[in-house]
């Protein structure tokens, strides 16, 4: 399986870091990589993200912010 890296505009802050990212129209389900709660990177609402979608997985890894 590969990973799709996409890019995309936060929607919705979820609890437990989770987050709902638009991407053309499509939302996906991501949650923030273990580096940026590390380091305490904020992520608000209207913030451009990369982030890690695995094929076959219902999750993806919030890996950077633009």
């Amino acid at each position: 399986m590969s990973d799709e890296k996409l890019r995309g505009v936060i929607e919705e802050a979820l609890p437990n870091t989770q987050f709902r990212v638009s991407v053309e129209g499509t939302l996906y389900l991501c949650y923030l990589a273990g580096k940026m709660r590390h380091n305490r990177i904020m992520v608000a609402i209207g913030d451009c993200v990369e982030f890690v979608y695995p094929r076959g997985s219902s999750v993806g890894r919030i890996t950077r912010r633009f």
